[in-house]
């Protein structure tokens, strides 16, 4: 469907006032919505797989494990807490506001919502902020990826069969669309995507004031360090497992790996045999290996490995006609190049060798660029890894493992600064896309003079003493 800007503010019109009808307030009546949502996609597994296969060549196993799997699992959590997190809250008012004893918090919908979500997890990042945006009571209008088309086809049919347009809507098309929603007034906006595009974004929702939470890879990379006392098999094992998933087309997913000097040769050597292990000797013929989205994408990751070819120690080949290029490792790249100073979002994997003895020095280089969407650490010396953890800026991110952070419940999914704001994942998404009004109770009963004039002479110091006495 061609959409025009009428179009469009036909949509946000129509959804405005469903929500005003008060109907999406009612937790019960969210429920029914969220169920229907799980039950919906668990009936389109097939469908959702075949389309990823399409779009990105991912195997079935993988498209459940990655996009459907962690969408139920995320409708679950949610569906299960919702009562509890929607309740409001009471506070004391305190003796400033006497006589007035109560005070609540409410969670408040926002209202009319735009979700963009991306190509690489196009159902997961589709249907997982759906979920936390229904959860907060809102309407919602999705602006699906033009690069994922079958992904896109899938969902917009998914989302006309179960939900009436003036609770939920599917937008197709490409830029001139997505700046056509844009242009509307929305009451939240959350975007998933580039750093590039977060800021066109944010530009656009500032000419309404409109609230904005944006997931964004990591603009100079998302790092992982490698010490001299890590398990370099474990550690190897599971940047392959990591590098070879959605070939690297993952927001959080390891942009460059800077390993200790000492080391590097051996976990050279052991990430090459995990590569070999776990995709085999050709991945170009692997049908389970995945495809870049666009031949643009592939040309672009095509171009940088032939700029590096001379530090090709790994891999380094690639077929255009699949758009499948082999996980290619870039050896020794330093801290410096333009290779690791932008997101990559392909299988190519530079490595970084550093002075083990010096780590503070790597760390101190990392601050100073844009912060990471993730940071991952493999050392055996856990109490140095926890205090890196804690004195970094990044999104999220694992010690002795990669990416699993993503899946735990109860837990943020977020990033700060360059990789994004706002966060989301089971209650947080319930957070973002709700807004807390503060009400307090008054009462007819008791009330003080205090805050009243006069406030000079007897009385004046009188209500001095008495606010000195409230402030300690």
């Amino acid at each position: 469907m061609e959409y025009t800007i009428n179009d469009i503010k036909h949509c946000v019109d129509l959804q405005r006032d469903f929500f005003l009808s008060g109907q999406t307030l009612s937790i019960d009546w969210r429920l029914k919505q969220l169920k229907l949502l799980k039950a919906a996609v668990a009936s389109y597994e097939q469908e959702f797989e075949d389309a990823l296969q399409q779009d990105l060549g991912r195997s079935h196993t993988e498209a459940y494990l990655c996009d459907i799997l962690p969408s139920l699992v995320e409708i679950d959590e949610i569906i299960r807490g919702l009562k509890r997190w929607a309740r409001p809250e009471c506070h004391f008012s305190g003796l400033m506001c006497f006589p007035s004893l109560v005070t609540k918090v409410y969670k408040m919908p926002y209202g009319v919502t735009l979700i963009i979500s991306p190509f690489n997890f196009p159902i997961l990042l589709t249907i997982g902020v759906l979920a936390a945006s229904m959860a907060g009571g809102n309407t919602a209008i999705i602006k699906t990826s033009s690069k994922s088309k079958a992904c896109t086809a899938v969902l917009k049919k998914f989302i006309n069969e179960h939900f009436p347009p003036e609770y939920i809507t599917l937008i197709d098309g490409g830029h001139d669309v997505a700046d056509m929603c844009l242009a509307q007034r929305f009451d939240k906006i959350f975007y998933t995507g580039s750093p590039a595009v977060g800021r066109h974004v944010l530009e656009a929702a500032a000419a309404n004031l409109t609230p904005v939470a944006l997931e964004l890879g990591g603009e100079t990379g998302n790092w992982c360090i490698v010490r001299e006392d890590a398990d370099l098999e474990d550690a190897a094992r599971k940047i392959a497992f990591f590098k070879l998933c959605n070939a690297g087309q993952i927001c959080i997913n390891i942009n460059q790996v800077a390993v200790a000097s000492r080391v590097s040769e051996a976990f050279i050597e052991e990430l090459s045999k995990a590569f070999t292990k776990q995709i085999g000797e050709n991945p170009l013929s692997n049908p389970d290996y995945p495809k870049l989205i666009t031949d643009s994408a592939y040309a672009r990751c095509a171009d940088l490995a032939d700029a590096h070819r001379d530090r090709i120690v790994y891999g380094g080949k690639g077929d255009p006609t699949s758009r499948r290029y082999e996980p290619t490792i870039i050896y020794p790249v330093s801290f410096n190049e333009p290779i690791v100073q932008q997101e990559l979002f392909c299988p190519l994997l530079p490595v970084i060798p550093y002075n083990d003895g010096n780590i503070d020095h790597l760390l101190h280089t990392i601050a100073t660029r844009e912060h990471p969407l993730a940071l991952y650490l493999f050392t055996s010396n856990k109490r140095w890894a926890r205090r890196v953890m804690q004195s970094q800026q990044y999104g999220g991110g694992c010690i002795n493992e990669v990416c699993v952070h993503l899946m735990v419940k109860g837990v943020p999914f977020n990033g700060t600064g360059h990789s994004g704001m706002g966060a989301y994942h089971g209650e947080w998404g319930f957070r973002e896309f709700t807004h807390p009004s503060t009400v307090l109770m008054g009462s007819n009963c008791c009330n003080l003079s205090l805050r009243e004039h006069p406030y000079s002479g007897s009385e004046g110091k009188k209500k001095m003493r008495l606010l000195h006495l409230f402030g300690r």
